[in-house]
């Protein structure tokens, strides 16, 4: 097995708890309480940590180095159709959209429960309706990336959660690397 080093710590803390502070306020906290309220400006203050972070920080924790273009979004789905096991040090393409998908929803989900806090947008029902189906969009995005990492670390033999925690990929010696 190679060990390549791929997630770094911020990189690892914002993953664990984005995902912590997601569960607690869709599933745990009352939806009007000051609780949820303020779990929620944290979410949005660690996007807004993971967008600077992006910016600024290790190459494969910067967006310039895993946006995908069209043409590598259908290698991925090539490599998938025709069972080529090709895996990426840093996110796959389209690991890499799912990424930009749920980045893009806290921040509306976020943005939205905020309006719901201000006069301008008390009781507007558009507002808590969008607010709740992104809620949802999120829970099934979730939902598919999870699906998609244990489907993923399957088909290429590399253990995409085991990374996330460790900030490290194995790869078997004979992998296939994308570029």
């Amino acid at each position: 097995m190679k060990e390549f080093k791929v997630w770094d710590p911020f990189v690892r803390v914002f993953h664990w708890s984005l995902v912590a502070g997601f569960a607690a306020n869709a599933f745990f906290t009352d939806d009007e309480s000051a609780l949820h309220e303020w779990i929620g400006y944290a979410v949005l203050a660690l996007v807004a940590l993971r967008l600077l972070w992006g910016l600024i920080g290790p190459a494969t924790a910067r967006f310039a180095s895993f946006l995908p273009g069209p043409h590598a979004v259908m290698g991925q789905i090539t490599d998938i159709a025709t069972h080529r096991h090709r895996t990426h040090l840093g996110h796959s393409p389209l690991g890499a959209l799912m990424i930009v998908n749920l980045l893009a929803t806290m921040i509306a989900i976020g943005v939205t429960g905020y309006m719901m806090t201000t006069n301008a947008f008390w009781g507007v029902d558009w507002v808590e309706e969008a607010h709740e189906m992104l809620v949802t969009w999120a829970e099934v995005s979730v939902v598919v990336h999870i699906a998609a990492v244990v489907w993923e670390s399957r088909r290429t033999g590399v253990n995409l959660a085991r990374a996330m925690i460790t900030g490290r990929k194995r790869l078997p010696e004979d992998v296939n690397i994308a570029s």
